[in-house]
């Protein structure tokens, strides 16, 4: 990767899948002049108009799956059977569009002879949304579709990862009848990205990515004035409760660690066992993980390919052999065809506390860490323990008590008998080094605006 242009090396097979230049200034300067000429323009759309826009636009999307799911597979390595993300990102397009005629109303406030007051939701204008690389098609629902449908217009720098999705979005938007200008992908550098931050060229810059990016971001839009979304990383922790009922939900937790090779923001990443059921638990996920085959995310129908990246691999790798020097044990190793130093097989440890790196840094890897707890005061004490606040989960037979212990945990999303899932329905975010703000349905659309107050007096 240079200054000119970047290269895709495949995790699949270590090779260069694509190449492309970053966009040069004069590029950049005719891409910002016709976002800006479509700013007041999109604004002006009817909303109905706007939302049918969006919608059409998730069908065209549909129609590109295999092209998008092809370079879900080549450049981040999830098996081709699991990698077409289409129809969330229309589901989520379906649900702003029906949230939207209510959240984006005027709302009333009291009034009096001769005095009306009410505020309405205004576009705030050119946002930046810059795109991780692990949901790369579907996280365009957060990123592109909400903001646009709010009346913003928006310049989309995707993951260099996967630069074919954002190409593949701006076509779908144009053919589905989009305004030309209002949403444009561009392949930005880092520090030209920064650099047009800084400057205060947008109203708005949402990011989903690392803690690292994300705070790089903050500090470039720092005094500009810009709104800034951060979706980050996490450390997501779990609690199996002593009245947990084993059987019926240690497939979900394995999923929780392994889907998507780990590499999910909302991934189960600590384990916390009461001591009383560590030994069955132990057992049954044993048993769970051996169905997380790993294999050629092409050629097999595995459940796992490699990591993102043989530099991903070689960190993962790294952590699991610090905790396993520092007395961790490592009880499983799914094996399968290893065809490249990018693949990392499910793997179940144990024996692991908080002097670890791995129970305290964001893995991103398909390894279910376990660690035991004496019971529900330990339990939180260590889920709060963490530099992140994404998601938490409780597993327990007792919803009262789950519930009263949920309360107690700090991240911005918490669930009872279920983990690694991004709610439609509910707002998305973290606290702490998990960022900044929400997104979804109600509030991820006022997020995207402003409130105008208006203050009407009638003379009679």
């Amino acid at each position: 990767m240079s200054q000119d242009g970047f290269a895709v090396v495949s995790p699949v097979d270590g090779s260069v899948y694509l190449q492309r230049p970053y966009a040069r200034a004069g590029e950049i300067a005719e891409r910002m002049i016709a976002a800006e000429a479509a700013r007041k323009a999109w604004r002006r759309v009817p909303l109905a108009e706007r939302g049918a826009i969006l919608l059409r636009f998730g069908e065209e999307m549909k129609a590109r799956a295999g092209q998008l799911a092809e370079a879900v597979t080549w450049g981040i390595g999830r098996p081709l059977w699991q990698a077409d993300e289409t129809p969330r990102l229309a589901l989520i397009g379906e649900l702003l569009t029906v949230a939207a005629s209510g959240t984006l109303a005027d709302t009333e406030f009291q009034s009096e002879s001769g005095i009306q007051r009410f505020t309405r939701p205004v576009a705030s204008g050119l946002h930046l949304s810059i795109c991780a690389w692990n949901y790369p098609t579907a996280m365009l629902g957060y990123l592109v579709s909400q903001p646009l449908l709010a009346g913003n217009v928006v310049i989309l720098k995707h993951s260099p990862q996967v630069p074919q999705i954002g190409e593949l979005a701006e076509e779908a938007w144009l053919a589905a009848g989009g305004m030309a200008g209002a949403f444009q992908s561009l392949h930005l550098s880092h520090q030209d990205a920064e650099a047009l931050i800084a400057a205060g060229r947008f109203q708005a810059v949402n990011f989903i990515g690392s803690v690292a990016g994300g705070k790089r971001v903050h500090a470039a839009a720092g005094g500009t004035m810009t709104s800034v979304h951060l979706e980050l990383g996490g450390k997501d922790p779990t609690y199996i409760r002593a009245d947990a009922d084993i059987d019926r939900i240690v497939g979900d937790i394995a999923e929780g660690c392994f889907s998507n090779a780990g590499q999910s923001c909302c991934s189960v990443e600590r384990i916390y066992v009461d001591q009383r059921i560590e030994a069955r638990f132990t057992e049954a996920l044993l048993a769970e993980a051996t169905k997380w085959t790993i294999g050629h995310p092409v050629s097999d129908k595995a459940m796992l390919g490699p990591v993102v990246s043989m530099a991903a691999a070689e960190r993962i790798r790294g952590q699991i052999a610090a905790a396993v020097a520092a007395g961790g044990r490592t009880l499983l190793s799914v094996t399968g065809d290893m065809g490249g130093a990018a693949y990392v097989p499910a793997m179940v440890l144990a024996g692991l506390d908080h002097s670890m790196s791995i129970m305290r840094d964001e893995l991103f890897g398909p390894v279910a860490c376990i660690q035991t707890v004496s019971g529900d005061d330990e339990a939180i004490a260590l889920m709060n323990d963490s530099a992140y606040g994404l998601a938490a989960s409780i597993w327990t037979s007792d919803t009262e008590r789950g519930l009263a212990l949920l309360d107690e945990v700090e991240a911005g999303t918490v669930y009872l008998n279920r983990c690694d899932h991004a709610d439609l329905y509910l707002p998305w975010g973290g606290v702490k080094d998990s960022g900044l703000g929400r997104t979804n349905g109600r509030v991820g659309l006022i997020e995207t605006t402003a409130a105008k107050s208006f203050h009407v007096r009638t003379l009679d």
